[in-house]
C-alpha cells in the first residue's frame, strides 16, 4: 500500500492503495463516485471512461500510479444539478439517457473528441463512438444530444 495523491474533479484526494489498483476502484471504493462503471474490465466497453487532462481514459485498464499530475474528471465533476454542464444539458433535453450505464463513456468520449476537434463532422463523431457501447440501444437519441452539444462547440 502506498499514500497516493490524486486530484479528482478539482479537489485533490489522499488515498492508500497498490500503485497498480485500477483508478475505476480507485474513484469508486476510495472516493464513492458512481459515474463510472465496471462494464467488461477490458478498456473496451467505455463504461469506465474519465477525462485525464482532458483525454477520455478507460479508468478500468489504468493503474492509479499512472495519474501522476494529471487532472480527472469524471460524470460528476461536469456539472451540478442545478447548473448541468452542457453536454449534460443536451442529454436531458434530448432525453438520450435510458439506463445511464454508458453516460460516462458517450458523454466524456463526446466532450474530449469535440474538445479537440469541434469542427468534425456527424460522420467523424459517428467513429468517435464506435467503441463505446450501449446496453439499451438508444443511440439515436445520444447522438442527437451529442449533434446538440457539437453545436455549442462549433460557434
Amino acid at each position: 500500500m502506498s499514500a497516493i495523491l490524486i486530484k479528482v474533479n478539482g479537489r485533490i484526494h489522499t488515498v492508500d492503495v497498490d500503485p497498480a489498483t485500477p483508478l475505476l476502484y480507485v474513484l469508486g471504493d476510495e472516493l464513492g463516485l458512481r459515474g463510472p462503471k465496471f462494464g467488461c474490465g477490458l478498456g473496451q466497453c467505455g463504461s469506465c471512461t474519465v477525462l485525464m487532462d482532458g483525454r477520455a481514459t478507460r479508468s478500468c485498464i489504468t493503474p492509479v500510479s499512472a495519474v501522476g499530475q494529471s487532472e480527472i474528471i469524471t460524470l460528476e465533476g461536469l456539472g451540478t444539478p442545478e447548473k448541468p454542464h452542457p453536454i449534460q444539458q443536451a442529454f436531458i433535453d434530448e432525453q438520450a439517457a435510458q439506463c445511464g450505464f454508458c453516460l460516462s463513456g458517450v458523454m466524456l468520449t463526446a466532450k474530449a473528441f469535440l474538445d479537440h476537434n469541434p469542427q468534425a463532422s456527424s460522420a467523424q463523431i459517428e467513429h468517435a463512438f464506435e467503441h463505446v457501447l450501449c446496453r439499451c440501444f438508444v443511440h439515436a437519441r445520444m447522438m442527437r444530444a451529442i449533434e446538440r452539444y457539437a453545436q455549442t462547440r462549433r460557434v
